[in-house]
């Protein structure tokens, strides 16, 4: 079962993404990591991709796929994989589109999990990070993920963890930045989503970012097989 999964930054789609390969047994892959990996290892899509990486430019959509199809013809992607992190525009989508079909992946599902702009910020600013898993939901705003007090600071809800919060989480120059990108429905990642929508063969999976946890991925199970 190979899934496609989109989310504005502050959706939680990557816990729904955790969720999901717990349940299903599949590698829950996110761009970052492929870079990162890429880069560490030294491989050639590494070495490429750190020479414009340096210079602060984007990564060309002719090293960045491949990695991500390298990726997904892994031993950990046998019984499928869900991708989380790109494409993060349109034209991206189109280029990841034609490549999958070109080696011959299926993508069964489309999943977006819809979520209005102003509280996905809201979300992003009050986020706490867990140091031992980033998939930990804590949340000063929500009281049903709010981290819990222990000797007088806040610790993560579900392990006790030491809890951080990103530095560009409170940045909202940096959130409207990420948002801008993922909000636009022209040439963005709305444009994007639009375009796996279109396909012949994936199932789309929509679902209201603004349930609780537990609702959105009940939601999405009743989709799933």
């Amino acid at each position: 079962m190979n899934i496609l999964t989109f989310g504005p930054n502050g959706s939680g789609k990557g816990t729904q993404g955790a969720i999901i390969k717990q349940k299903y047994n599949i590698a829950h892959i996110e761009s970052g990591a492929i870079f990162r990996k890429n880069i560490g290892e030294g491989t050639e899509l590494g070495l490429k991709a750190k020479e414009f990486i340096d210079k602060g430019d984007l990564v060309p959509d002719d090293i960045t796929i491949p990695m991500i199809l390298n990726r997904l013809k892994e031993d950990d992607c046998e019984n499928g994989w869900l991708l989380d992190g790109f494409p993060r525009n349109k034209v991206q989508a189109e280029t990841l589109a034609k490549a999958l079909k070109d080696e011959g992946m299926d993508l069964d599902y489309v999943l977006e999990i819809v979520l209005d702009r102003d509280i996905a910020k809201l979300r992003i600013m009050g986020r706490r990070l867990c140091v031992n898993d980033n998939n930990h939901p804590n949340h000063i705003a929500f009281d049903a993920i709010k981290p819990v007090e222990k000797e007088g600071k806040l610790v993560c809800r579900v392990c006790g963890g030491d809890l951080l919060t990103r530095p560009d989480d409170q940045d909202e120059e940096a959130i409207n930045k990420r948002h801008n990108i993922y909000y636009d429905d022209t040439t963005g990642t709305m444009a994007a989503v639009a375009v796996f929508k279109s396909l012949e063969g994936p199932k789309v999976i929509s679902v209201d970012g603004t349930s609780s946890i537990g609702e959105v991925s009940e939601a999405i199970m009743k989709e799933l097989p």
